[in-house]
Parts: structure tokens; C-alpha cells; sequence
């Protein structure tokens, strides 16, 4: 159980940190946005493509992919019937969604490392490249499709999906895994320095991004999609993945990926896309501390599950 408090206590601490320097206005707020935008455009797009070029698809157990992807499906249809929620605006509706089918890609890697070692890494990996494009796919479209436009007429959703960058870097990063070819260790090094850029800077301006006096406006609604999000995913991929057969250390690494928060890329992509970013970013934070709790108590149920 402590593994997993060793992996999320540094998460929390970067995002309380990146708040820190919001509130106390050590970087100015329009740093802030074009900080965002570096993300959007170069740093997220290539921790993508790294990740999944180097995901080893050749031994890959589909169980576990198709488990997850399920789960991201099923949650996503639970964030879109609340729109017929009283009281919930169209962006809201749309940053929830994102929040169902993303997860925190590196939490995931460090639990799955500290528990299995080499073995789990590599089904996290594998979970990656699953639940990666699936997510960005389903965000891109559940944003788009539910952001306001006064001013003008929404862009066409599958327009914008084969023009958005995360969305490209997906499908770069699956065709260079399917084709076998390796990056070049030149290139390698570089994406990989760029990807631990986005992680460090995705954290902090999701602190940044954290109001407070929000958080305290729409705690019931904060509180529940968190809970549905924290609880929901990984019981709809524990589900299908007994449906599929999985078990062992397969269906613990889909627990683990599932119960894992959603990732920091949800307040830059919603306020990219015109998403309810305040909104975004309470979730990041609620959820960050609330999977201190639910992470453990659901890694020590499926533990359970597997002993009976």
C-alpha cells in the first residue's frame, strides 16, 4: 500500500506547487498560457509518440487492451448521460468525459514498476498504448462536440479531431509501433527529454490552473465525477476484463491503470478546446488526493478477487 503513496505524494506536491507560484503570482498568468500551449502543441504530442512507438505490440496481451479501451467506452457514455443532469453546462459535460477516459500515465508506470518490476512496466506500456489514443480521441470529440460558440459556428468535431496535434501524435506514435521501426536513439533521447518536460510542466499548470474558491462552489459536483471516475473506471475494466479472461497480473495492471487519476493533460486540452477548465482542473486536484484512499482499497480488492 505504500508503494502507491510514494507515487502519488510527488504528484501532489508538484501540482500544489504550481498553485504556489500561480497565487503568489511568481510567474506572471499569461506565462501561464503560453506555457499551456507548449504543452498542447510540442511537449504532450511527444510523450505520445514515444510512448507508443516503443510500446512492444509484438508480445502485447489484447485481453488487457481491449479491457481497457471497454472501460474508457463505457465511462465516457456515463459522463455523457450528464447532460441531462439540471444545472450542467455543455463545456462542463465535456471536461467530465475527458476525465472518465484519461488516466495518469505516470503514476501508472511507477506503481506498475514498484509491484512487478520489469514485467509490469512493460503492461503498463502496453496499457498505454491503448488507453492513450482511445482517451484523446474520446476527449478531443467530447470537448469539441460540447464547447460553447457563441461567436460563430463550432468547427466540424471530425475536422478538428484529424487536425489536433494529440490526436496526430497518436496516430505517429501507432505507426511507427506497427511498422517496427526503431526510433533513432538520437531521436529517442530527444522525445524523451520533451516528454518529461510535459509531465513536470502538465503538473504545475494544473496547480495553476486550481481555483480554490471553485472548488468550494462546486464541491458536490467536483466530489461525485471524481468518485465516479476514481471508482467507475476501474470496476467497468475489471468487469470486462473477466468477460475477456484476463486475470493474474494482467487484470492488476488494468485496476491499477483504471484507478489511477485522470491525467494533467485535461486542463490544458479543455482550455484548449473550450472545455469547463476551472472545472478540469478541480478534478485533477480532488482526485489526485481522493486516489490516495480508493487506489489501495481497490488494488487490495481485486488482490482479494484473485485469492478467491
Amino acid at each position: 500500500m505504500s508503494g502507491f503513496l510514494y507515487a502519488l505524494l510527488p504528484v501532489i506536491a508538484i501540482v500544489t506547487l504550481g498553485h504556489v507560484l500561480s497565487v503568489r503570482k511568481w510567474i506572471p498568468t499569461e506565462s501561464w498560457r503560453a506555457i499551456e500551449r507548449l504543452s498542447y502543441v510540442v511537449l504532450f504530442p511527444a510523450l505520445i509518440v514515444r510512448t507508443l512507438a516503443n510500446a512492444p505490440f509484438e508480445t502485447a496481451p489484447w485481453r488487457l487492451a481491449g479491457a481497457l479501451i471497454l472501460a474508457q467506452f463505457a465511462l465516457a457514455g456515463v459522463g455523457w448521460l450528464g447532460r441531462f443532469l439540471p444545472g450542467m453546462p455543455r463545456p462542463a459535460v465535456g471536461s467530465v468525459i475527458q476525465s472518465n477516459v484519461r488516466w495518469n500515465t505516470m503514476i501508472g508506470l511507477s506503481i506498475g514498476s514498484l509491484l512487478f518490476g520489469q514485467d509490469g512496466l512493460a503492461l503498463v506500456t502496453i496499457a498505454a498504448a491503448a488507453m492513450i489514443p482511445t482517451a484523446n480521441v474520446l476527449s478531443v470529440y467530447a470537448l469539441i462536440a460540447h464547447a460553447d460558440r457563441p461567436h460563430g459556428p463550432a468547427p466540424k468535431p471530425i475536422l478538428a479531431l484529424v487536425r489536433n496535434p494529440i490526436v496526430i501524435a497518436c496516430a505517429a506514435g501507432l505507426a511507427l509501433a506497427a511498422a517496427n521501426i526503431e526510433l533513432p536513439e538520437l531521436l529517442d533521447d530527444s522525445l524523451g527529454i520533451l516528454g518529461d518536460a510535459a509531465l513536470a510542466l502538465g503538473l504545475l499548470s494544473a496547480g495553476a490552473g486550481v481555483d480554490l474558491s471553485a472548488l468550494r462552489r462546486a464541491g458536490p459536483r467536483t466530489f461525485s465525477w471524481s468518485l465516479v471516475r476514481l471508482i467507475g473506471l476501474p470496476v467497468f475494466a475489471v468487469g470486462f476484463g473477466l468477460l475477456l479472461g484476463l486475470s493474474g497480473v494482467p487484470l492488476t495492471i488494468a485496476v491499477i491503470c483504471a484507478a489511477t487519476p485522470t491525467a494533467t493533460s485535461s486542463y490544458i486540452l479543455a482550455r484548449e478546446l473550450g472545455g469547463d477548465a476551472p472545472l478540469a482542473a478541480n478534478l485533477i486536484a480532488v482526485e489526485t488526493v481522493l486516489a490516495m484512499i480508493t487506489m489501495p482499497l481497490l488494488y487490495l480488492a481485486v488482490m482479494q478477487l484473485a485469492a478467491a
